[in-house]
């Protein structure tokens, strides 16, 4: 099965605007735009990504609050971002990124 043809466990999202998300990486700091959005992981833009198999911690804002996270690096393309699945996440935050989901999908 090709990494295209994948069964994802969790819905993801084009998102509609640029979402900034600050991510921390063996102590050094970014703020890069989230392109892509799930329960499970995001998408992010940034033109020299850890590789894969490393952890960041990340944080972004959405309504009713802030996302913070620890999260694995699945998928690392050098000039065109990451994708990172969540390994850690308080349940506020998984509840508040769910809201945001849920009200993108009924946009």
């Amino acid at each position: 099965m090709s990494s295209d043809n994948k069964v994802r466990k969790y819905t993801r999202v084009s998102l509609p605007k640029a979402k900034l998300v600050a991510w921390e990486h063996s102590g050094e700091r970014c703020v890069s735009t989230v392109r892509v959005l799930g329960l499970g992981g995001l998408f992010i833009c940034t033109p020299v990504p850890p590789p894969v198999g490393d952890f960041i911690k990340i944080v972004f804002e959405v309504p009713g609050g802030d996302v913070c996270a620890r999260a694995l690096v699945c998928d690392s393309r050098s000039g065109v971002g990451m994708g990172i699945q969540f390994v850690s996440m308080g349940h506020e935050a998984r509840a508040r990124l769910n809201r945001l989901l849920i009200s993108i999908l009924a946009a």
